[in-house]
């Protein structure tokens, strides 16, 4: 079993990806970042007695993010939750500009946790 996080170049990507250590240390479990950022990422954590993967964003870099983690999540069955960093944001905006956490909370087949900073 283990914890998947998305994380991207934010504040709330540095957070989520903070929250998915301590997540995967409560379950005791592995830890799968998948790095959004186009970026090297840094600040990976390290997990006693766990083991931390980090899969980098491939393929057209105006894929939708959305898109990657879902593919990521069906490539890795043993994924029991996906840990996502949200923010605020108006209904307005929420649908003119859609949400890449919306979707991934909408059509994640995995439970989701979601943190704000």
């Amino acid at each position: 079993m283990s914890v998947m996080v998305a994380v991207t170049d934010s504040a709330e990507g540095r957070h989520a990806q903070s929250a998915s250590a301590d997540e995967a240390r409560l379950l005791g479990t592995d830890l799968i970042i998948v790095n959004l950022t186009l970026g090297e990422l840094r600040d990976v954590p390290t997990l006693d007695g766990s083991h931390v993967e980090v899969i980098d964003r491939s393929g057209r870099g105006d894929r939708d993010p959305a898109d990657a983690v879902l593919d990521e999540i069906n490539d890795h069955p043993d994924v029991q939750r996906l840990v996502i960093g949200i923010r605020r944001r108006s209904p307005v905006g929420k649908a003119f500009l859609g949400s890449i956490s919306q979707r991934l909370l909408m059509d994640a087949p995995v439970p989701v946790v979601a943190v704000k900073v």
